[in-house]
């Protein structure tokens, strides 16, 4: 019985990463990632359709945003990793190895993403609403093949959840451990539940154009402070903390003023001469402009409707590029 008791205080590292296609090897890594691609594709396609806007501009968005997002990711890693990469001419391109820097992704992604929805002449921050809890969920199925590759832990720890690592894979000065933590699976928890928040806070809260996506930014980031706290694989240091750290507490910073900007009400100017003069007629009528420059919202306000109709003046404002403010509960029929 203590012998079955032994067993079941630790999760055991996969004995393989990866499987024979014929002449072929599929690593898990890999296809942990083209799952997440495709989770995140149907989640943004129902939730931008939700918004008014067209299911289809989502497929050609991730034709641009998913090569050029690798190879930022990519980038990032050989920059600020440079002492792992494969010591062959094909090491800088190395993915099935691991080394994706999620910064280096996400920065190319946005660019490229931003890019082609403006083109299409849609809401870039809408889209940017719609897109962050998919792109969470992406990560958290990412994060599965990094328990194969056997990477991505922390610290030793004798934990019940604490994760095998076989000698090959352990760093140098810890190959006396046998357990560490299993730090790619607090992040994947973390993305999930990240995401759920999101979709609810969309859901029952007035957020504006890049409101969410902020929030991914700053939520995501603040994980990644303790996560590289706890970290031990190689990684450049900087006044002895990991490089990673800095950037991750840099951008939770920068995450948590955007959201306050995007949100801040903005008051439009007024010119001379327009709207009525004080006490006059419609001073305070139905038709006066809110704090952040909007009309009150009613039945002809263009923002979705509570009765579950078809909204269709928000599919002019996305299909206009137009950023007014939208309440991401048009998001409620479409996911639930």
């Amino acid at each position: 019985m203590a012998k079955h008791a032994h067993l079941l205080s630790y999760l055991p590292s996969p004995s393989i990463n990866g499987v024979h296609l014929g002449p072929l090897f599929i690593h898990f890594y890999g296809l942990m990632y083209v799952v997440g691609i495709a989770l995140a594709i149907i989640i943004t396609r129902r939730r931008w359709s939700a918004l008014g806007g067209d299911a289809d501009l989502v497929y050609d968005v991730a034709i641009w945003v998913v090569p050029l997002g690798l190879v930022g990711a990519r980038a990032y890693s050989d920059i600020t990793t440079p002492s792992v990469i494969p010591p062959h001419w094909w090491g800088v391109f190395a993915i099935w190895n691991g080394g994706l820097g999620i910064w280096g992704g996400i920065a190319a992604g946005a660019v490229t993403g931003v890019w082609r929805v403006r083109r299409a002449g849609a809401s870039a921050g809408l889209f940017a609403n719609a897109i962050a809890p998919a792109l969470l969920v992406a990560q958290a199925v990412g994060r599965v093949g990094n328990y194969f590759n056997q990477e991505l832990f922390g610290k030793p720890t004798t934990l019940p959840w604490a994760l095998e690592i076989s000698v090959a894979h352990r760093p140098s000065g810890y190959l006396q451990y046998a357990t560490f933590q299993p730090t790619f699976l607090y992040e994947l928890i973390w993305d999930l539940a990240l995401a759920a928040f999101l979709v609810w806070l969309g859901h029952h809260r007035k957020i504006k154009p890049w409101g969410l996506f902020a929030l991914y930014v700053a939520g995501y980031s603040a994980f990644r402070i303790f996560e590289e706290s706890v970290r031990i694989d190689t990684s450049e240091h900087f006044l002895g903390l990991r490089l990673n750290f800095y950037v991750a507490t840099v951008m939770t910073l920068i995450g948590l003023a955007w959201f306050v900007r995007c949100q801040w009400p903005r008051r439009s100017p007024v010119l001379a001469g327009d709207g009525p003069a004080a006490g006059g007629p419609g001073a305070a009528g139905a038709d006066a402009p809110e704090a952040d420059g909007s009309k009150a919202e009613g039945p002809s306000a263009g923002g979705p409707h509570e009765d579950g109709q078809d909204a269709k003046p928000e599919a002019a404002h996305v299909a206009a590029g137009d950023t007014v403010a939208v309440d991401d509960r048009a998001t409620r029929t479409a996911e639930g």
